[in-house]
């Protein structure tokens, strides 16, 4: 009996170890943002032990953590994508101008993806067809597409302040208790994006492409298609983060998407998910994304000036990077 429950406990701890080293991406980027958590609590704990303070997080969080899961993907198949936060500004106006014109907002929402949808497929064409290097393509067709909205809007935006109560505020905006509804939005896509990766052979097939190109040609995988794929779920995330981000300001402004793109590549870097392609972590850019939502709140409820803002945004990524380095000796960033 001593044997047999002695055989049992190193099988349960040949498990955790097997775990903790299969997740050790994610783990390292949850224990930043746990940390960081617990010096935020410590330096105010009046200001972080109120439930209050995490309603005003969760407002913000959802547009970079929806934003961050499939920018792993991309990522994952050793490609960039620059361009997201002008798709964003893309779904958006399509649904600010559908909806002014007169459209049933949730129609307007279908807009705003396939829109977003469009800009990926043109953007993984532009990289898998063409042949162009995805970091400088998706550079310029941000600008391209941030041009195409300042032009045809003219630079003005659109106000939308009369939707403010109806169905379609409610579904994206709207809280139940310190819960905005975008938030179930983002933790809606978190599921998804965890599935696509771990459990479905998308996920399987981006990792393989970016770990070896070749290898995953001869194994009959289109790489093509799996990386226009990838791109396309940009775009599509893109557009619903467009109707996120408008309905939170309840105006639509030209320049929308243009501050997630550094929190974004932020969130997903802290998360674990390095710069070489075929592999990475969702759940880690979820933690990453957690970890870069809560700087500033914790820096404006410390005391601090919001002049030093930017500057533990650098920290907190530099000592991320470091700390995944130094788990983990693959690690090249």
């Amino acid at each position: 009996m001593a044997t047999s429950h002695q055989e049992t406990l190193r099988g349960q701890r040949r498990e955790i170890i097997v775990f903790m080293d299969k997740n050790r991406r994610a783990l390292s980027a949850l224990l930043v943002f746990v940390v960081l958590m617990l010096i935020f609590t410590l330096l105010n704990p009046k200001i972080f032990l109120n439930p209050v303070i995490y309603r005003s997080i969760f407002r913000a969080l959802p547009p970079g953590l929806i934003m961050a899961i499939p920018l792993v993907f991309v990522i994952v198949a050793g490609e960039i994508d620059l361009s997201f936060g002008s798709v964003v500004g893309l779904g958006a106006w399509a649904f600010a101008a559908t909806v002014k014109a007169g459209w049933n907002p949730f129609l307007s929402v279908v807009v705003a993806v396939v829109v977003g949808a469009c800009a990926g497929v043109l953007n993984g064409l532009i990289v898998t067809r063409i042949g162009l290097s995805s970091l400088v393509a998706t550079l310029g067709m941000g600008f391209f597409y941030r041009g195409i909205i300042f032009v045809g809007t003219q630079g003005n935006g659109i106000p939308l302040a009369h939707l403010r109560g109806t169905p379609i505020y409610n579904t994206f905006v709207s809280s139940i208790g310190i819960f905005p509804a975008s938030m179930i939005w983002a933790i809606l896509f978190v599921v998804i994006g965890l599935i696509l990766f771990n459990s479905h052979k998308f996920g399987a097939q981006i990792c393989c492409v970016g770990d070896n190109l070749q290898s995953a040609l001869e194994m009959g995988i289109n790489a093509t298609i799996v990386k226009t794929l990838a791109f396309v779920y940009v775009g599509i995330t893109a557009g619903i983060v467009g109707v996120i981000v408008t309905m939170t300001n309840q105006a639509f402004y030209p320049g929308s998407g243009d501050g997630l793109i550094m929190i974004v590549l932020a969130s997903v870097f802290v998360g674990g998910t390095p710069t070489w392609g075929g592999i990475g972590t969702v759940a880690g850019a979820v933690f990453g994304a957690c970890t870069v939502g809560v700087i500033q709140t914790g820096i404006l409820a410390a005391g601090v000036s919001h002049l030093w803002t930017r500057f533990f945004y650098g920290l907190v990524i530099i000592l991320s990077l470091l700390g995944h380095k130094l788990s983990e000796p693959r690690y090249r960033f």
